[in-house]
């Protein structure tokens, strides 16, 4: 089964089902009480969180060092918000282990392991520009080392 089918049909039925089976068991008010306590909860703690990421981010920066760690946590903190921010019980356990930061470093290694290897870097330099706008010469050759402020788009 693909991966979109699950997320589109499989998860909203299966959240409809705890739904009704949790107001069926703590009744309807409570169920909706602890969905509307857990989706502010959760919002409490992506800010919270997010900041932590987001100054850790801007420390790795200021110290010259690439912050892959800073921004798969801050991937793994927005898809936290989004999960705990959409109504269901299974979406807000998602959400939570995501946003917690032990289980997150887990997340995190398989995020990272996944993804290794997909990105490709490439190299660009600037060209003549054109009508289409300027052309990138990805030969690996070294930019200059002061690119133009702006390219003349000039009629030709």
């Amino acid at each position: 089964m693909p991966l979109l089918a699950v997320l589109f049909l499989v998860i909203p039925v299966a959240e409809l089902w705890l739904i009704i089976a949790s107001s069926r068991q703590f009744g309807f008010l409570n169920t909706l009480a602890v969905l509307i306590v857990v989706s502010m909860l959760g919002a409490w703690l992506i800010k919270r969180e997010g900041i932590k990421v987001w100054r850790r981010f801007n420390a790795q920066v200021a110290s010259g060092a690439v912050p892959s760690n800073e921004i798969a946590d801050g991937v793994l903190v927005l898809g936290a918000g989004a999960l705990l921010m959409t109504p269901g019980f299974l979406t807000d356990v998602i959400g939570l282990l995501a946003l917690f930061p032990p289980t997150r470093a887990l997340l995190r290694r398989v995020l990272v392991k996944r993804f290794t290897g997909r990105a490709k870097v490439v190299k660009a330099t600037y060209g003549r520009p054109t009508r289409r706008g300027p052309v990138f010469d990805t030969t690996g050759r070294d930019a200059p080392a002061d690119p133009p402020d702006s390219l003349d788009m000039g009629s030709e």
